[in-house]
């Protein structure tokens, strides 16, 4: 078969694929609710190992000087509207009210000699107060 009979071929059958426009529309890239680093994955393992599972709920509340404030709290059951985001064994569930403002955020487990916390580093956030406690969307 000559190249140019081959191209014929090739030609025929992508104008008869569906367009890439359509396809578009149909599958979206999604950015990730929330994304949690080895350090939070390997302290959430920890904290919901046992024989009934549970996951973390995380949420936002306004409270603080800055204005929000990160909720979490632990839960057995998945909320109707809930986020469900699943990494390397641990299922986070994100608080529909919270997704705008959680949204491509970063879950971080942090340990010193005086504490240990979980760390979000939120892209979306604009101001953090001082004590660390609050933010602004």
């Amino acid at each position: 078969m000559s190249i140019g009979a081959l191209l014929k071929r090739t030609a025929a059958y992508t104008t008869s694929a569906p367009s890439t426009s359509n396809i578009g529309s149909k599958l979206r890239l999604r950015k990730a609710a929330l994304t949690l680093t080895p350090a939070a994955v390997n302290r959430l393992k920890d904290l919901t190992k046992g024989p009934k599972p549970q996951y973390l709920r995380v949420g936002v509340k306004q409270k603080g000087c800055s204005g929000n404030s990160y909720m979490l709290e632990f839960t057995d059951s998945k909320g109707k509207f809930d986020e469900t985001v699943s990494q390397d064994g641990v299922t986070v569930l994100v608080d529909s009210k919270a997704l705008i403002t959680v949204l491509g955020s970063e879950m971080d487990f942090v340990q010193d000699k005086l504490s240990s916390h979980f760390v979000f580093n939120n892209p979306n956030a604009k101001g953090v107060c001082g004590c660390g406690e609050s933010f602004a969307v």
